[in-house]
C-alpha cells in the first residue's frame, strides 16, 4: 500500500494572489492524493474490484483510485469536469503514449471532462464511484448523468469525511471556513453530517447496501508540503479570494503547527466514511 506520508520536500507555496492551477494540480498529485489510498484500497477490496469490474469514476482527478482499479484488472472510465488540470494528469498516468493503463487491464480507459459516456464495449458499469470526498449535496447532478449507464444491481459508492471528532483536520479546514464563507456552488467544507451519504443516495433513489470507516491520515514531510498539499484541495480557494494568498498562507501555516512532530513531519489522524449502495 502506498505510505501516506509525504517524504520529498517542496518548496512553500506561491503567496502571489493568482493561483497557477497545474501546478496546484501537481500538488494534488504529488502530495495529497495519495493520503486517501486506504480508502480506494478499501473499498476496492470489500466490493472484489478485478477483471469482469467496469467501473465509472466521477470526480475522478488525477488518477489514482482508476489506476489501482485498473491495476486489479478493472476497466475504468473516469469523468472530471471541474478540474480539467487534474484529469489531464489522469490521462498521463492512465494513456501514456496511446496505450492503456494498467497491465492486466483488457479495455482501453475513457477520461472524460464532460458528462459520464457508455463503457467500452456498450456493457452497462457494475461500480460507480464518488470518492473525493467533496460536498455531498452536489452529487445529484452527478449521479442522475451517471445511473442510468449503470446495470441493475450495480453498486455505487459515496465517500465522505467522518466525524469531525475523528479527523485531526477538521480544525485546520475550519481556519478556510473562518476566513471566507464560499460563494453558492462553490467547494467549499463544512463538518460531515451524520447521514450526509445516506441523504445523498436516498435523493439519487439508492438502496442503500452497507458503510465502512477507513483511517486516512495525512502525513507530510513538513509544514510547507503540508500546506501545499491542503492547499491543492481547493478548500481555501474561496478564502484566497476574500483576502489573499499570503494571508491564508500565514493562517495554515499557523493552523497546522499543533500538529507538528519533533522531526519536523506533520501528521494528522483522519477517519472517512464510505457508503455502499444498489442501483434499482
Amino acid at each position: 500500500m502506498t505510505s501516506t506520508l509525504v517524504r520529498q520536500h517542496v518548496a512553500h507555496a506561491d503567496p502571489a494572489p493568482c493561483v497557477d492551477l497545474s501546478a496546484r494540480a501537481r500538488d494534488w498529485s504529488e502530495i495529497q492524493e495519495r493520503m486517501l489510498v486506504p480508502l480506494y484500497e478499501a473499498v476496492y477490496d470489500r466490493l472484489g474490484v478485478g477483471p469482469g469490474s467496469r467501473l465509472l469514476g466521477l470526480r475522478c482527478g488525477a488518477g489514482l483510485a482508476l489506476l489501482l482499479a485498473a491495476s486489479r484488472g478493472a476497466s475504468v472510465t473516469g469523468v472530471d469536469s471541474a478540474f480539467p488540470e487534474r484529469l489531464a494528469l489522469a490521462r498521463a498516468r492512465l494513456l501514456p503514449d496511446g496505450r492503456p493503463g494498467g497491465a492486466h487491464t483488457r479495455t482501453r480507459p475513457q477520461l472524460l471532462d464532460g458528462p459520464p459516456a457508455e463503457p467500452a464495449g456498450g456493457e452497462p458499469y457494475t461500480l460507480v464511484t464518488v470518492l473525493d470526498p467533496g460536498d455531498a449535496d452536489g452529487l445529484g447532478e452527478l449521479l442522475a448523468a451517471a445511473l442510468p449507464l449503470a446495470a441493475r444491481g450495480a453498486a455505487v459508492v459515496l465517500a465522505g469525511w467522518g466525524p469531525p471528532e475523528r479527523c485531526a483536520t477538521t480544525s485546520v479546514l475550519r481556519t478556510a471556513a473562518g476566513l471566507a464563507e464560499p460563494p453558492p456552488g462553490d467547494r467549499g467544507w463544512r463538518p460531515a453530517r451524520r447521514d450526509d451519504l445516506e441523504e445523498a443516495a436516498a435523493r439519487a433513489g439508492l438502496r442503500p447496501d452497507g458503510s465502512g470507516r477507513v483511517a486516512c491520515p495525512f502525513g507530510y514531510a513538513d509544514l510547507d508540503s503540508a500546506v501545499r498539499g491542503l492547499l491543492s484541495t481547493g478548500l481555501f480557494d474561496a478564502a484566497i479570494t476574500a483576502t489573499d494568498a499570503r494571508q491564508v498562507d500565514k493562517e495554515l501555516t499557523e493552523a497546522l503547527h499543533p500538529h507538528r512532530r519533533p522531526d519536523g513531519t506533520v501528521w494528522m489522524p483522519n477517519v472517512f466514511r464510505y457508503l455502499v449502495a444498489r442501483v434499482p
